[in-house]
């Protein structure tokens, strides 16, 4: 926490040193005549700073950089504080010590306790929280943010708006859920994919791989994704942020909280909206005046993009009946452009899908029950979601947007029109319990039902006489329950977390065949699961996890009853399940006399059976239960940050070996080889020159560049045809360079200049579809 230096009067040059200063206040049964404090400096130099009769103590003439306060007391937990100290600024701390803490030796942040996402770091859970702090002032999206971390890859069709394949760990698609603030993220009014998620309306992104925690009530194969945008505990405000771009690229977004004083009544809301031609240039096949093929280079003429949504939450904090009670209502809608087949060789003039949602969901949570040991939460919400797709066009257009033929039968994308519409219906709950055994021990319940109900109307079968298959009735319910039990021992050192999960679902479906007759296409299934979680502190702030999970994943409703666009229903899908286990070692921060260290390496294996893989051709699409198959890989990140925080290095590394396990079946002859169309080995390096006080005692300029790797992957079986007739994706080196300046104060403001893709790399993520070139945009920040 910091507060103003003294203030300056008119005319008088702006200190370059900063202050330290703060108060000491002891356990029950701490000698305080024995207390002793270490200032430990950016460059490794040590103080003693001394306290007056009421414990206050203050250190001037700090130079600008990041400090350790380290102050032990006999008879209380030793704690240290990392102090950031800017020039003009006097910074206090709070130096509270506790009697015994669950861990040998609690580390606070700039003069307060451990915040949520620390928590989460030095939890028994498999879990990589990844601070959005930076990202915000810069022009990426969130799914190139979260591309920058190890285990996970981000494979684009396009540019804003395009889809998004999330991969961690080698599973992708649902096999790893999203959620926002514990809420799935298609029912809370997100429902556009993770990577087009504004990030300026999230404070961090916590990334499970392979064991999910049980308070999520969720069904997971490969892990999952929790975007947070409030602990709760914010301060009133507002933020705002503005950004535009090449290929006519505009993105805005804002929000806000406000808390009707002593009351408890706190109103939060947001707004965004996003807009983009994405006419970017690709290199394409066009036929000559003699209709041979030859290389061009055109704009794409038709992805253009467009979305907005807005959510408005009100709520009561601090009551005899709930810590917290609130009601939420959210809306969304985008509508999208589709240019091409899905390896970029048919150009599309009119093709175009949109959808629109909104919805409701009230939370409650209340503590200190049965003698202050329990603990109760419930979520309940609806959602409702509008997909139309539009394919009605009567002409042939070529790659410049001209419509060189009539067709003989309206439809772009296959051999017959199409113009639907798909409603869907979604109720959720979650119920959780969380009661204290003993000081060292917990135990947590969830149960959490999901219903689904989907219908359509297809809009060129009405009036003709025949059934509409989209007509027909699907229901999908499934309910996720999990028991948890929390174990800390050798005073802390050691936490470990074992669970079992229950899964079941139920679908009823409708199917309408070609003549018109219906058939009952009914699904059962039960499941049980088992999983555990360690977590030990070793010395020299090394930190090692270890976790299993046996988890079953339950078809979700686009992977059962289709996406209304390029998926068709596959109502036969079976559940798929895997066994899951992690192993890392971890620094986490250490501080020396060279700067500060962190890094981290570990491994993971999954093991598969009845994977759900997304099949089909150039032009239709479904999902299949089609193989067994086992991922192995290496994981590695190291950064630096030198002293005084002007220059931070960071790097990570990630090595996959995800291959067919199936001995039998449709794929029986390529196991053993590697699952196509998946990257198995990409890295990422950063460098952050930082300098502060540029212009102002307030302000911090900053230079970042990021680069990524990706190699080269096949698009189909390694295994089949001859290597110099396979289609590949080849090896990818991604430059970029952000230059950042943000103004600390009331408002804080922040600029940002960055280009991505600077070298203007051709770039693929799937075989054929080339990604944007050269990007550059600006983006304007506001804290109020």
């Amino acid at each position: 926490m910091s507060v103003p230096a003294l203030a300056q009067d008119a005319g008088v040059s702006t200190p370059a040193v900063g202050e330290l200063s703060g108060q000491l206040t002891a356990c029950a049964d701490g000698d305080l005549g024995k207390a002793e404090l270490l200032l430990l400096e950016p460059d490794g130099n040590t103080r003693a700073p001394r306290m007056d009769a009421r414990r206050r103590f203050q250190v001037k003439g700090l130079s600008p950089g990041d400090y350790e306060l380290h102050v032990y007391v006999p008879g209380c937990e030793p704690r240290a504080w990392r102090v950031q100290v800017s020039a003009g600024q006097r910074t206090q701390v709070e130096a509270r010590l506790e009697v015994a803490l669950d861990m040998g030796t609690t580390i606070g942040v700039t003069g307060r306790e451990l915040s949520k996402s620390e928590e989460r770091a030095l939890s028994a859970e498999s879990v990589r929280v990844v601070e959005l702090e930076a990202a915000k002032q810069q022009t990426a999206d969130l799914g190139e943010v979260l591309s920058r971390n190890s285990g996970v890859s981000v494979q684009r069709t396009g540019g804003l708006g395009s889809n998004a394949r999330f991969s961690l760990n080698g599973f992708t698609g649902e096999q790893v859920r999203f959620f926002l603030d514990g809420v799935p993220l298609e029912l809370a009014g997100f429902g556009l994919g993770i990577a087009n998620v504004p990030v300026n309306l999230l404070k961090r992104v916590e990334v499970y791989r392979g064991v999910v925690p049980v308070r999520f009530g969720a069904d997971a194969l490969g892990g999952a994704v929790n975007l947070v945008s409030s602990d709760g505990n914010e301060k009133d405000g507002l933020s705002a942020s503005l950004q535009a771009g090449s290929f006519d690229t505009y993105r805005g977004s804002v929000s806000g909280q406000y808390r009707l004083g002593p009351s408890g009544v706190f109103l939060r809301g947001h707004a965004f909206g996003d807009f983009a031609r994405n006419d970017y240039a690709v290199d394409v096949e066009v036929p000559d005046d003699r209709g041979r093929l030859q290389p061009a280079r055109v704009p794409r003429f038709h992805d253009g993009f467009a979305a907005g949504g807005a959510g408005l939450e009100l709520g009561v904090v601090d009551k005899p009946f709930a810590e917290r009670l609130s009601l939420r209502a959210f809306g969304s809608r985008y509508r999208k452009e589709l240019q091409h087949n899905v390896v970029m060789t048919v150009p599309y003039g009119e093709a175009l899908s949109s959808e629109s949602s909104y919805g409701a969901l009230a939370t409650w949570a209340r503590g200190g029950l049965g003698s202050g040991r329990l603990r109760l939460e419930a979520v309940g919400g609806y959602s409702r979601r509008d997909t139309d797709f539009r394919d009605t066009s009567m002409f042939v257009y070529d790659w410049y947007g001209t419509p060189v033929t009539e067709r003989r039968q309206p439809g772009e994308l296959g051999a017959t029109p199409t113009d639907q519409t798909l409603w869907q219906h979604s109720a959720l709950a979650r119920f959780h319990a969380g009661y204290e055994l003993s000081e060292s021990q917990r135990l947590r319940f969830t149960l959490a039902p999901t219903f689904v109900s989907r219908q359509g109307q297809d809009r060129l079968k009405q009036d003709t006489g025949q059934r509409d298959p989209l007509d027909a009735r699907r229901n999908l319910l499934t309910l996720v329950g999990g028991l948890e039990h929390e174990a800390m021992l050798a005073d802390g050192l050691l936490k470990n977390v074992a669970f079992v999960k229950g899964y079941v679902m139920r679908s009823a479906s409708e199917e309408v065949l070609a003549a018109g007759d219906v058939v009952r296409r009914d699904q059962a299934s039960e499941r049980l699961g088992v999983g555990d979680g360690l977590r030990l502190f070793l010395p020299h702030g090394l930190l090692a996890k270890a976790s299993y999970e046996y988890t079953t994943r339950l078809p979700g409703p686009d992977e059962l009853f289709g996406d209304g666009v390029l998926v068709a229903a596959n109502l036969a899908l079976r559940p798929e399940a895997s066994h899951n286990a992690n192993l890392e070692l971890a620094l986490e921060d250490l501080g020396t006399g060279l700067g500060h260290f962190r890094g981290s390496v570990g491994g993971f294996a999954r093991f598969a059976d009845q994977l759900i893989v997304l099949l089909g051709n150039d032009t239709t699409l479904s999902y299949e239960n089609v193989y067994a198959a086992r991922s192995l890989g290496v994981e590695a990140s190291a950064g630096w940050t030198v002293p005084g925080d002007w220059l931070a290095l960071d790097a990570n590394a990630t090595w996959q070996d995800f291959r067919n396990a199936g001995g039998a079946g449709a794929f029986a002859a390529f196991d053993g080889d590697r699952i196509p169309n998946r990257p198995w080995l990409f890295a990422n390096a950063s460098a952050r020159l930082q300098r502060r006080a540029l212009f102002k005692p307030t302000d911090v300029a900053s230079l970042g560049f990021t680069s990524r790797y990706v190699h080269g992957f096949f698009r189909g079986w390694e295994s089949q045809g001859l290597r110099q007739y396979k289609q590949e994706v080849d090896a990818q080196l991604i430059h970029s360079l952000a230059l950042s300046y943000v103004r600390e104060g009331s408002p804080r403001l922040g600029g940002t200049l960055e280009v991505l893709n600077l070298t203007n790399a051709k770039a693929y993520d799937f075989f054929g579809v080339q990604r944007p070139g050269r990007f550059l945009s600006v983006k304007l920040t506001a804290d109020f």
